[in-house]
């Protein structure tokens, strides 16, 4: 298992380039957290990368993460990396057990939100961003209307760090992939 069969698995069922980056963006934030947890990166990394990746053949409920942990038992990929991206949803049945499966979904949403918020500041960057402009756009419902708030809540509050904490390291990991 590396980053590049993990890329060449997301490439070969992901062709939007907004899924692909929403992949990336959860990659560098599992990275950042296994860094500062001092956990394996590539593995963290490999976790990010790949938990949507039947999302776009497969959006459905019933489908998505289901048949794309089939797909990565066929291939051989590692239980405990279908298992943590199994928890990502909860309506798998999967309860997130170990630090790299919270983390997963403490990062999943918000990085889909600071990255709709980037989206509308002038210069469409996250480098430069603060929690408290993530955390003003929370309150307009109608912003990202998909992103779950509630999700992004109890992703910090799993992780046990304050949610200002956790959505300015999230930013901060995001921003370094800009550079």
């Amino acid at each position: 298992m590396n980053r590049q069969a993990a890329l060449d698995l997301l490439h070969e069922f992901t062709e939007t380039d907004s899924l692909r980056r929403h992949a990336y963006a959860v990659e560098a934030a599992m990275r950042a957290y296994a860094r500062k947890f001092g956990e394996n990166e590539e593995e963290w990394g490999a976790v990010g990368l790949l938990h949507d990746f039947d999302y776009e053949k497969y959006p459905t409920a019933e489908e998505h993460p289901f048949v794309g942990n089939r797909i990565l038992v066929e291939r051989g990929w590692p239980e405990w990396l279908r298992r943590a991206i199994m928890s990502h949803a909860d309506y798998t049945g999967v309860t997130r057990e170990t630090r790299m499966e919270k983390t997963l979904f403490a990062v999943d949403e918000l990085c889909g939100f600071i990255m709709a918020v980037s989206y509308v500041r002038p210069d469409r960057k996250i480098a430069g961003m603060e929690a408290r402009s993530v955390k003003k756009k929370m309150k307009d419902k109608g912003f990202a209307r998909a992103v779950s708030r509630e999700d992004m809540l109890a992703g910090a509050e799993l992780l046990g760090i304050p949610f200002d904490e956790h959505v300015q390291f999230v930013i901060d990991a995001l921003a370094a992939g800009e550079e």
